[in-house]
């Protein structure tokens, strides 16, 4: 692995099939996470579509069940299977691993939520977009890494958002059970938590598993179910009769799939690991200070906080 910054042909709005055009996936096997609705649909589509076996991993297996009865009658090349994943019970995190057989060659961790309104918390006591975003993946993917490590060159591919340039990881109070609860903090500490998760995974390099992160950008998708209208249009999102506003920036599920899939498949991303991408390159590491759009915080990459994270979650694990 160089330690030089990664950058592909692939422009910001390049879609799924560009960045995934002439790669075989025959005979490897991927796990998506949240992969019926969204960014995540696109994700299964791609990696199938190249021949993998993709198992989709949801709440609700209804969606994801429709999705696959529709891929089967398609013909198409790779498979797409259906498993129950509930990211916020560890229980379910676990049933999933003991169920898994065999080699494992990519987990994407794309499922998500976004601006709970109130305060929730898991049986294990950890706020709720923080357990769904970050704690169920990291316990997914430990159940996982023998399955991993048996593929000898499996990749971890973590979605976080440019949010985590907003809240670095506090480690006093990661619970929100001492500063008031602020949903948009809460949503942004779980997607530092998402990169510290990827760059915590070098621990893996030597077990042939590499992990990288990245901010897909601004899609309308499900991910916004729980931000009101009134918010959507401070935000510059949606205008006064409720219609998406599509700036230069907004992108379809597919364009912003593109960058996971890239990260899942693409042989550009060889032996890279621990690396934070956006728009399909790899991104620039930027200060707390630096009011700059795009990056990724230095907050989010640290070492230290990446290898202290881990301990926490560890010790969460059942």
């Amino acid at each position: 692995m160089t330690t030089s910054r990664v950058t592909t042909p692939f422009h910001s709005h390049a879609t799924t099939h560009e960045v995934i055009d002439g790669v075989d996936l025959s005979g490897r096997r991927a796990v998506v996470t949240g992969g019926a609705s969204g960014i995540g649909v696109e994700t299964v589509l791609a990696l199938a579509g190249a021949g993998a076996e993709v198992t989709v991993a949801v709440r609700d297996t209804a969606a994801a069940e429709a999705l696959r009865a529709e891929w089967a009658g398609k013909s198409a090349r790779g498979e797409i299977r259906v498993e129950e994943l509930d990211l916020a019970d560890l229980r379910s995190v676990e049933a999933f691993g003991k169920r898994w057989d065999g080699p494992l060659d990519i987990l994407v961790a794309n499922a998500g939520v976004m601006a709970i309104p109130t305060r929730q918390v898991t049986e294990e006591g950890w706020e709720l977009q923080l357990a769904t975003n970050f704690l169920g993946h990291f316990a997914l993917a430990t159940q996982l890494h023998a399955n991993l490590a048996a593929s000898r060159s499996a990749r971890l591919v973590v979605v976080s958002s440019g949010a985590h340039r907003t809240a670095p990881f506090d480690f006093e109070d990661p619970q929100f059970e001492k500063r008031p609860y602020d949903r948009w903090a809460a949503y942004g500490q779980s997607k530092t938590a998402d990169v510290l998760l990827a760059a915590g995974a070098r621990r893996w390099a030597g077990d042939g598993i590499t992990a990288n992160a990245l901010n897909p950008g601004w899609i309308s998708t499900n991910l916004q179910r729980h931000v009101d209208e009134e918010t959507m249009r401070a935000m510059g999102a949606i205008d006064e009769n409720g219609e998406i506003i599509k700036t230069s920036y907004y992108k379809t599920p597919e364009e912003g799939a593109a960058t996971s899939v890239l990260l899942a498949a693409s042989p550009l991303l060889e032996g890279g690991t621990g690396r934070y991408f956006e728009d399909n390159q790899e991104a620039e590491v930027v200060t707390d200070a630096d009011e700059t759009p795009g990056g990724v915080a230095a907050h989010a990459v640290d070492p230290e906080a990446a290898d202290r994270l881990w301990d926490l979650a560890s010790a969460a694990l059942p």
